[in-house]
């Protein structure tokens, strides 16, 4: 049998039946195909059987390469080190962009399933704060009514609102709010709310997996929010760094200015903090990190914060970095700039559920940053306040 008339006979034995009448036609049809595909088998057997000593020859020298049942696609390039927003973010469709619809209900009368954020709205042009509102997964907001809570303050009477931005717990089922003499939790699922006695002028909450963790100016308390029970940690409460749900046994800080800017870890199990100064030399020439401001968030062994920058012989910009915790090094910075329209404008806000850094940018916007490619969009706009987000 010839090639064409091989061909021809392939042909006809993947032709799909499709009879005009039912009965006969559609049985000597099917015969057809049935007798065309058993030639077909035969001449597949009598080309192999040709071909054997060539096979014979390719088994002996080892399986020919297999191609994949799916194209291999080469990883893309690694993101420069240093990257730069473009002039204008493209926006994301995202839960978090539901943060700015109006209140649907009070939680006493819907509490959630699960929270995905907190908000506190403020006024940019009066400064006033609002209510704190609660973006549950069922995409309805609701207003915090079961407690009524005042500013943080400290000694000198500076206060600020009290929605922080570690109050609420990785499971988005609990919040905690710092007061002077006392802890607010609220079980956002019940609701119910229960006050913990602490004495100071209360500033710090952050949740370390299921441990809270509540500061002073100058101490970190860890709460047992069974007893009531705390117990000071030595740790900073202001660069104290909200760790990954999963891996919250030793604590981790990232503070200081310039040449004292460190990351430090406290071991769980107690004994001397190891000590790691940040360092730029991944970064290029004439870049540095000079100080960082908000909290930082980790996730695996990276911290990502804000801070002030240096560029060239240019300092007081403005900047995302993330920092080994290991090392130290600054693997990636998110260069924002000088003039914008607020000072500390673009406070980490944590981690998006496939690695991507989420912060504020400028008023009112909530931005994400995937350092691994450089791209930085909008989540959610006209959402000015305090926004809390849960570790992931």
């Amino acid at each position: 049998m010839n090639e064409p008339e091989l061909t021809r006979l392939l042909t006809r034995a993947v032709e799909d039946v499709r009879p005009t009448r039912p009965s006969s036609a559609g049985w000597e049809r099917a015969r057809r195909v049935r007798r065309a595909r058993r030639a077909a088998g035969a001449a597949a057997v009598a080309v192999a059987l040709i071909g054997g000593g060539t096979t014979a020859i390719l088994h002996r020298a080892g399986p020919p390469p297999v191609t994949p049942a799916h194209p291999t696609v080469s990883p893309a390039t690694s993101a420069p080190p240093v990257q730069r927003p473009p002039a204008t973010l493209d926006r994301l469709d995202d839960p978090l962009d539901r943060l700015g619809d109006r209140v649907g209900a009070p939680l006493s009368a819907r509490p959630v399933g699960r929270a995905l954020a907190l908000r506190q709205p403020i006024d940019p042009d009066t400064g006033e704060a609002g209510v704190i509102r609660v973006l549950g997964d069922d995409g309805m907001v609701r207003d915090l009514d079961v407690v009524t809570l005042a500013p943080t303050r400290d000694a000198d009477g500076n206060q600020a609102v009290p929605l922080k931005s570690g109050s609420l717990s990785p499971d988005g089922r609990t919040a905690a709010f710092a007061q002077t003499g006392e802890v607010v939790v609220v079980d956002l699922t019940g609701p119910a709310v229960r006050r913990y006695p602490l004495t100071g002028y209360l500033e710090h909450v952050l949740w370390a997996g299921e441990r809270l963790l509540v500061g002073d100016n100058d101490t970190t308390y860890e709460l047992d929010r069974r007893t009531g029970a705390a117990r000071k940690l030595a740790v900073d409460p202001w660069g104290l760094v909200v760790p990954e749900p999963t891996h919250a046994g030793d604590l981790t800080a990232l503070g200081g200015v310039e040449d004292t800017l460190a990351v430090r870890r406290f071991p769980a199990a107690g004994g001397t903090p190891q000590r790691r100064p940040v360092g730029t030399d991944g970064l290029p020439s004439g870049y540095r990190l000079d100080g960082v401001y908000g909290r930082g968030w980790q996730r695996g062994d990276r911290i990502a914060q804000a801070g002030w920058t240096t560029t060239g012989s240019m300092s007081g910009g403005e900047g995302v970095a993330v920092v080994d915790a290991r090392t130290g090094a600054v693997t990636h910075l998110l260069d924002l700039g000088r003039d914008r329209l607020a000072k500390a404008c673009c406070e980490v806000l944590g981690w998006s559920g496939d690695g991507a850094v989420l912060f504020r940018y400028d008023v009112g916007g909530l931005a994400r940053w995937q350092p691994e490619t450089g791209e930085v969009a909008w989540v959610a706009r006209d959402v000015p306040g305090q926004v809390a987000l849960p570790a992931r």
